[in-house]
């Protein structure tokens, strides 16, 4: 049953991908270009998403042992300081984004909707992920 469910939001995520234009690697860059033809309309769809998730989220990080609505343990980050890392990972993933117009979850839509140029993208993703755990030692 958990998987279902799980099919059946990611499925109505994919679509508010797709009617938000966050599938849109265009409108993402067009997002993204400050200076030129800003189109300030996804900043709208990140306010909503905030807002659909921060209570839950406040929620899971104020217990003591946050769980899901099928108790499987939720594991949050332990570390909530500002590193290296941390910049390093997000000029990475922001200039990635800036270059291809595309994120992770939208790279997976935009197969979906047959634009297999994603596969670029998802090979690169798949690529970086496979260098961030031979740098740092980890199978995380």
């Amino acid at each position: 049953m958990k998987n279902l469910w799980a099919f059946v939001f990611g499925g109505i995520f994919s679509v508010g991908l797709m009617l938000s234009g966050m599938s849109n690697p265009k409108k993402i860059l067009d997002f993204l270009d400050l200076f030129g033809q800003w189109d300030p309309s996804l900043a709208f769809v990140m306010l909503g998403a905030i807002a659909v998730t921060f209570i839950p989220f406040q929620k899971a990080v104020h217990q003591q042992a946050p769980k899901t609505v099928y108790g499987d343990t939720i594991d949050l980050p332990k570390n909530n300081k500002i590193d290296s890392k941390l910049v390093t990972g997000s000029l990475i993933f922001g200039i990635g984004w800036g270059i291809a117009g595309i994120c992770p979850a939208p790279s997976l839509t935009l197969i979906g909707l047959g634009y297999y140029q994603a596969l670029y993208f998802i090979a690169a993703m798949m690529i970086g992920m496979l260098i961030h755990r031979k740098l740092m030692g980890k199978n995380s």
